[in-house]
């Protein structure tokens, strides 16, 4: 079996917790940090990884860790893992907490990506949706990055949100084309459970724009982004050329990744697996059993081509459908030709170059799409 040539570390802290998120997070104060961190490495340590092409520090918010710890996590990474063929090390930051201190630590790591969560540009909105920064903040940060001689940045801005306008819409694209940055991720506002907007909205306090409003805020971002030499090449996604984010890439190409930390997930010789998500469980399952696992599942060849759908039909690309074939042995038109068909005549996807695709029309339906291929396949 090839070994995995990605990996996906999880900081599961926070500095505050946003109204919308539902990941594996905790607000960070008198957490266990230093001791997370160790166990986080020692987890590492023990896994059998060979040469990785990428990887990915997500949250939480990694940049909640202070300077030092930052430095700790970083610096250790280097020495246990095989970083000499890297070519992508991804960090998300958040501007309310990516300081002088904590940039000059990524710039001497082998870090060459930052992923900022700045969601929206409007202070007022940042407020509502419980974020810690502001706008100066984000125009500070990117600054500071570039200086320090990251070129490969990346931000994340969610659109729908309650009360939000087309001309706010509008108004953050604006903003993020001025940035002068290479990719872009837009994400359309989930509501997740267990999550205070979820509650608001059960309560009916929650006022978020129309489905037809959604639908031409989408449309939008895309003519507006690609009028700018921007691809858009993943329904959330858009990059100038040459600057996907491979990490993403790997999961869309449904690839397999090791995944290290507490919560985290990882994709290891067909089988997905899931660590221990609360903390002390984390920390005692490394202590006491070497690993963090949770749940194991081995995947059936009917649930590694349902998933091949659902994540390839993601990309601009879609699926190609000799590597289909030649993957799992099947012929693609016996078995997803009448699914294809309807899905074509509903404008939803096409083929094109031997691949299928989903139209701008199947785009916005995202996810309810691939799931013909899971219900009929």
């Amino acid at each position: 079996m090839t070994k995995p040539s990605s990996a996906y570390i999880h900081i599961p802290f926070c500095t505050q917790i946003c109204y919308y998120c539902d990941f594996s997070k905790v607000f960070i104060k008198n957490q266990p940090v230093d001791a997370y961190l160790q166990a986080l490495i020692r987890e590492i340590s023990l896994a059998d990884t060979g040469k990785l092409r990428t990887l990915y520090i997500g949250g939480g918010t990694p940049t909640a860790l202070s300077a030092d710890q930052l430095n700790y996590l970083l610096s250790h990474l280097q020495e246990i893992l095989d970083l000499t063929e890297i070519e992508e090390f991804t960090i998300e930051a958040n501007p309310g907490d990516l300081d002088a201190e904590k940039i000059a630590v990524l710039k001497k790591s082998a870090v060459n990506r930052v992923s900022l969560g700045v969601q929206t540009f409007n202070d007022k909105h940042l407020k509502r949706i419980g974020r810690s920064h502001n706008e100066a903040q984000i125009y500070d940060n990117i600054e500071a990055l570039k200086v320090a001689g990251f070129d490969n940045i990346s931000i994340d801005l969610i659109y729908a949100l309650p009360g939000q306008t087309m001309e706010d819409v509008k108004e953050n694209v604006e903003k993020a084309l001025s940035l002068d940055i290479p990719h872009l991720s837009l994400y359309s506002l989930i509501l997740e459970h267990h999550t205070v907007f979820m509650n608001k909205m059960r309560r009916g306090k929650l006022n978020l724009p129309t489905e037809d409003l959604e639908a031409e805020m989408f449309d939008y971002i895309i003519s507006e982004l690609e009028k700018n030499g921007f691809e858009h090449y993943e329904i959330s996604n858009f990059t100038k050329p040459g600057m996907e984010s491979r990490h993403n890439l790997m999961y869309w190409n449904n690839d397999e990744y090791y995944g290290f930390g507490a919560g985290a997930s990882g994709y290891v010789n067909g089988v997905r697996y899931r660590n221990r998500g609360p903390i002390q469980h984390y920390l005692r399952a490394i202590a006491e059993e070497d690993h963090a696992r949770l749940s194991e599942e081995v995947l059936t060849k009917n649930e590694m081509m349902e998933e091949e759908f659902f994540l390839g039909l993601r990309k601009k690309s879609g699926v190609s459908i000799a590597r289909f074939e030649e993957k799992f042995q099947e012929n693609f038109e016996d078995r997803y030709g009448k699914i294809v068909d309807e899905l074509t005549s509903d404008g939803l996807v096409q083929i094109t170059d031997g691949r299928l695709r989903m139209t701008k029309k199947g785009l916005f339906l995202g996810d309810t799409v691939a799931e013909k291929f899971i219900l009929e396949g």
